[in-house]
């Protein structure tokens, strides 16, 4: 009997084992590809997540921007509240860890002066609430704003179009929900937004691999 349990037993510390040298693989793999001034991307399974990925349909609902903070790469996302977290931690929070990375095209828009001017504009934002219902003034802030206003503002680059509330597809009753839930019957569908999507989407930006 101890012959057949003693595997059986090990079994769930092989696993974990599997798990985090896959983690880990893709840590290694993010430090020595991404850049300073890369978009990241991540998706998770709240239930505000998954009502932007049916409304935008797309596999994303977060996004963040890699700065260099204290001598390392880092994330500035728009959270609660928006803060800069260790790049591994952004990986790990994300769904099974995984990410894809964007960057623009041309990098030499991106001179030291514009990176720090980009970096000054994100750090403006650090300690804000992260914005619940999506409006587009600076008193809070979610996540692609954050990362729209920080091109926009730092580097005068402007990643996408800002589109109506409306436009998004809002007929899912995930959706339909979440929208209750936040504006009653007061929702508005003018308010000007961006999503994961519309970032990822810029005809501006390239994978990074």
């Amino acid at each position: 009997m101890r012959k057949i349990w003693l595997p059986l037993l090990l079994l769930p510390l092989l696993l974990a084992f599997v798990i985090y040298s896959e983690d880990s693989s893709n840590i290694k793999k993010a430090s020595t590809n991404l850049k300073e001034g890369d978009i990241v991307f991540q998706s998770g399974n709240s239930s505000q997540c998954i009502a932007v990925k049916l409304a935008t349909h797309s596999k994303f609902s977060h996004v963040g921007i890699v700065v260099k903070h204290k001598g390392e790469l880092k994330v500035l996302e728009a959270v609660e509240p928006v803060r800069i977290i260790a790049l591994d931690k952004w990986i790990r929070q994300g769904e099974k860890g995984k990410y894809e990375a964007k960057r623009l095209k041309d990098t030499t828009l991106l001179t030291s002066a514009v990176k720090q001017a980009m970096i000054a504009e994100g750090k403006s934002m650090l300690n804000k609430h992260y914005d619940l219902y999506f409006g587009w003034d600076d008193s809070q802030i979610y996540c692609s704003e954050l990362v729209y206003k920080i091109y926009q503002r730092g580097a005068g680059i402007t990643l996408c179009e800002l589109d109506p509330l409306s436009s998004y597809d809002l007929t899912h009753p995930a959706v339909k929900n979440k929208l209750k839930e936040r504006y009653g019957e007061n929702i508005p569908m003018d308010e000007p937004m961006v999503s994961p999507e519309d970032i990822y989407q810029s005809s501006l930006l390239i994978s990074v691999d």
